[in-house]
């Protein structure tokens, strides 16, 4: 899943893909390098970032799908019902929700109604405050727990099981050590019987990795330590990577297919 940000403010590219015909390009890109579905999102959820209107998300997306989906699969990366509705007649084929349809009470309704892939994170609130909310437990057992019933919610509201997808939201609520817990235990959540999209591309903890006393790595120089997690999803089985470098992804993937530990793509 390559990831197409039409947005000022993402943590890692913002602004890169501002302008209609730049993220399409982009989307061309990424495509070409062997991206299977490309996830055009139009809010930046960065920690603290603030949310955009709902008309200026539709602004930013719907001209970028439409054309994306000429030439591929295309995932909408909203929590806005009413952005996935237009997206969906735009021409997407899935729904990628960071709030896992916490954030709308509606979005349940509308993916169930459109019999689509749905995309579920586990989430604890929006950006601007999610991180006061990053206390666990055991960050693997609570996660867990917390996927398995908002699935059980979602399927009650109508969205057919074999439809979901379950993310466990790396870096949403969650601070480095957690993060690394998620990953070191991936299985768990596996164990829950839904396929998982896992999303660590470029994230702060992944800069943070052997840097103890020093300067961290940029965003943009993440990309090495983010195909090494992308290896180890797929030797655990995981459905999908959200990825911002698929060039590096395809890479690693080659390599754990070569090694045996995935099925040929």
């Amino acid at each position: 899943m390559g990831v197409v940000n039409v947005t000022p403010d993402s943590f890692s590219d913002g602004g890169a893909w501002f302008q209609p015909e730049d993220a399409l390009a982009h989307g061309r890109l990424l495509l070409e390098q062997g991206a299977d579905v490309l996830d055009v999102g139009g809010e930046s959820t960065r920690p603290g970032a603030e949310r955009p209107s709902e008309a200026e998300e539709l602004r930013r997306v719907l001209p970028v799908v439409e054309g994306l989906a000429r030439l591929g699969t295309v995932s909408v990366d909203t929590m806005r019902s009413g952005v996935a509705a237009a997206a969906l007649d735009a021409g997407a084929s899935l729904v990628n929700d960071v709030s896992g349809g916490l954030a709308d009470p509606e979005m349940a309704a509308l993916v169930a109604e459109r019999g689509v892939p749905f995309v579920a994170m586990h989430w604890r609130g929006h950006s601007a405050g999610m991180q006061d909310r990053a206390h666990y437990d055991d960050v693997v057992a609570d996660v867990c727990r917390e996927l398995r019933e908002r699935a059980e919610a979602l399927e009650a509201a109508g969205i057919a099981r074999e439809r979901l997808v379950l993310d466990p939201g790396f870096g949403f609520a969650k601070l480095a050590h957690h993060n690394w817990e998620l990953l070191r235990r991936l299985d768990a959540v596996l164990d829950l019987g839904l396929p998982v999209l896992v999303g660590t591309s470029r994230k702060k903890f992944l800069g943070l990795v052997g840097r103890e006393g020093r300067e961290e790595r940029a965003p943009l120089e993440r990309d090495v330590v983010t195909a090494v997690t992308t290896a180890h999803a797929a030797r655990a089985g995981a459905w999908g990577v959200r990825v911002h470098d698929v060039v590096a992804a395809v890479d690693a993937l080659d390599v754990a297919e070569e090694l045996g530990s995935v099925g040929p793509r």
